[in-house]
């Protein structure tokens, strides 16, 4: 942790000291253009009147710099977020990512782009699954699997007018700006077409082992994981019918490819040797076991790119790993809103005109102006952090458990899911770093990791408010069954709870009628409790005092219509009518209204949302076997703010008048009773 404070304190001040130095070459530009305009300066070589960059004369200001990526599954997902963050951190230029995704992989970097925001960086994506005939008739070894073989159709899956492009694997971490790398196609002669650092272990060679037999290469071979893509030249020489009678030589006598793309790339360059231009080997220091990476830099300062093409990762062997760990680990747990910081002088447009329009309406002086802010607030969303698999039920009755949590409720996960084992949509709501402790205790549990039909999106933490509804909805939209049971994660559902709730949505008919089935809710003050059973057991234990209504003590009327002494008696469900306050935890259809997100922190999140279902006209039905028991916790921080302080607490009343008000207008005179119920309260 110490060399991780280290690095990030060594960011922090390359930031500061990035944008100064921006500003002075700004200030640098405009001398260089009065003196062109003096004709004391020529044009750029091509002839064309770009302002040049200031860095580098090879490399035109604002320029857009194009990169691609193949990327399948949710774990190559997680990885590119730590490259974008390394290519971010450093450029100073335009970006448009290309990436070769599955339907998984598109789904994730799809809304975190969108929801990132990223000023001057354009993101498109290309289906694999329409690439995959292309190269499924490769025999391949490698891990990556038919994924490992798919830059090998760059020049058909990308833009046809789309003339060069910097291709990265997905394990690439960035130690400058990439406008370095696309400099040097620049430095390519008319025949090249292909940048490459040189392979730094000595595979190629064919001496690792008695019988090692690789594919053929020129000298050492070249290693894939960075690429100079020159697009249009590719085309023009017939890249895919020279690749393709390339691989199908080879494969007579090798029978299949060990490092994939690789492989193939090697023995076109091996005939070929005139069309690849090598790349100094700091573009590309590789970190796998027994190679040269060393040799490629002297001093910190050095290093271009990182490469961990080892399947050991971050746990190679390298006289210097510890280091190039640490360097990495300060991006994993980068905080990604800091990225997203304009070009200095570059146009762009990532805040959208709708959000732009909402920033501008609000009123800086209003009392509760944090509030309204935080409601526009577009947070960073990484949807499936970890592996999910869900095979749908084909009786249409499956239930989904949908909560939401920060990394102080953590504990609850292992219990949760021994006591449910359906479907969990899950949204955590946490910083990049609380992001990865929560991936190394997933990885570490054996409940959890034994569990995949669990959806753990996280929500990155901006502003000062818990967007507590904001986070509940990101968990309810990424259900993927007809019914969800709305509940917190400080709950424990009994034991065969869904196995009971699919058989209630038959018996209450639930896809034909508009219902919530309402699960009565209790507490425990222990933090060591034996878990009842059963029906007749929890009564007991009320009867005992070892378990209360939930919220007896201090807010009895937000589950008081529950109406806990017909429950303990009731053997059918029963309907109940809504009033004022009542927050129960309900499973209805997953095309419910969504939580209104004005409420944020402490209060009213949960009353609202019921509200609208009772709007809609849900009938409130009590299920008599059902139950879930609270476990103690501390206070949060917000119900703390809430208590402590007026302006919190004058502002929530604000915001309930204003969502009353919202309610009317929606619904009419459906929506009269909740405009009484207050004023009477």
């Amino acid at each position: 942790s110490r060399f991780r404070d280290f690095f990030a304190r060594v960011l922090e001040r390359v930031v500061l000291e990035s944008r100064v130095r921006e500003m002075e070459e700004e200030n640098r530009q405009i001398r260089l253009q009065l003196n062109q305009l003096q004709g004391t300066v020529g044009q750029p070589a091509d002839g064309a009147n770009h302002t040049e960059c200031p860095r580098s004369p090879t490399i035109l200001k604002c320029e857009l710099i194009h990169v691609a990526c193949v990327c399948a599954g949710h774990n190559a997902s997680r990885d590119v977020v730590t490259l974008v963050k390394s290519i971010l951190f450093h450029r100073r230029n335009p970006l448009h990512f290309h990436f070769i995704t599955d339907a998984v992989a598109n789904q994730i970097l799809s809304s975190l782009f969108q929801s990132w925001m990223v000023p001057s960086v354009q993101v498109s994506f290309y289906d694999a699954d329409e690439l995959k005939s292309e190269v499924s008739w490769i025999p391949n070894k490698h891990y990556s699997g038919i994924y490992g073989l798919m830059k090998l159709t760059l020049t058909k899956a990308l833009p046809s007018d789309l003339t060069k492009v910097i291709v990265l694997d997905t394990d690439i971490t960035f130690a400058t700006d990439i406008a370095e790398l696309w400099a040097i196609f620049r430095k390519f002669t008319d025949k090249q077409v292909i940048g490459l650092v040189e392979n730094q272990s000595d595979w190629y060679l064919g001496n690792l082992w008695k019988n090692h037999k690789p594919w053929p290469a020129l000298g050492r071979g070249f290693n894939t994981g960075v690429i100079l893509l020159y697009l249009e030249r590719l085309r023009r020489i017939g890249w895919e019918q020279m690749w393709r009678l390339t691989a199908e030589r080879e494969l007579m006598s090798m029978l299949s490819t060990s490092l994939a793309d690789q492989d193939i790339f090697n023995a076109f360059i091996k005939q070929n040797p005139v069309l690849v231009h090598q790349l100094p080997c700091f573009w590309n220091v590789q970190l796998s076991d027994h190679t040269r990476s060393e040799q490629c830099y002297t001093e910190v300062s050095d290093l271009k790119v990182i490469h961990w093409n080892s399947p050991k990762k971050l746990r190679v062997k390298n006289k210097h790993v510890e280091f190039f760990r640490n360097l990495y680990l300060t991006f994993l747990e980068y905080d990604g809103n800091l990225l997203r910081r304009e070009l200095f002088g570059c146009p762009s447009q990532a805040t959208s005109e709708s959000l732009q329009g909402a920033l501008e309406e609000l009123d800086e002086d209003d009392q509760c102006y944090d509030f309204r802010r935080e409601r526009i607030t577009v947070h960073r969303v990484h949807l499936y952090f970890l592996q999910y698999e869900y095979t749908p039920a084909g009786d249409d009755t499956d239930v989904t458990l949908v909560a939401q949590l920060s990394m102080d409720r953590l504990q609850m996960l292992e219990a949760i899911c021994k006591h449910w084992e359906g479907p969990i949509s899950l949204a955590l709501y946490m910083s990049d770093a609380e992001a990865q402790q929560f991936l190394r205790y997933a990885q570490a549990s054996e409940v959890l990791k034994n569990r995949k039909n669990v959806g753990y999106h996280i929500v990155y933490k901006e502003g000062q408010f818990y967007p507590v509804n904001l986070v509940r909805n990101v968990a309810l939209r990424n259900a993927n069954t007809p019914y969800v049971f709305l509940a917190d994660v400080d709950f424990l559902p009994m034991y065969g709870l869904y196995d009971y709730l699919r058989k209630s949505v038959v018996q209450l008919d639930m896809a034909h009628t508009k219902k919530a089935l309402v699960v009565p809710a209790f507490e425990t003050l222990r933090y060591r409790l034996s878990f009842p059973k059963s029906k007749a057991e929890l009564l007991s234990m009320l009867d005992m005092g070892t378990l209360y209504t939930f919220r007896y003590h201090v807010w009895t009327k937000g589950h008081a219509p529950t109406n806990y002494a017909k429950w303990r008696t009731a053997t059918t469900p029963y309907k109940v009518e809504w009033e004022a306050d009542f927050e129960p935890y309900v499973v209805v259809k997953r095309d419910c209204p969504e939580y209104d997100q004005r409420f944020v922190g402490f209060g009213w999140n949960k009353v609202s949302h019921i509200m609208e279902l009772d709007a809609q006209e849900y009938d409130l039905m009590v299920l008599p076997n059902a139950f879930m028991i609270h476990m103690p916790h501390a206070p949060s921080f917000d119900i703390s703010k809430f208590r402590s302080s007026p302006g919190y607490r004058y502002c929530l009343q604000t915001l309930k008048e204003e969502f009353h008000q919202d309610l009317s207008r929606k619904y009419g005179a459906a929506a009269l009773k909740y405009l009484t119920a207050q004023r009477n309260i």
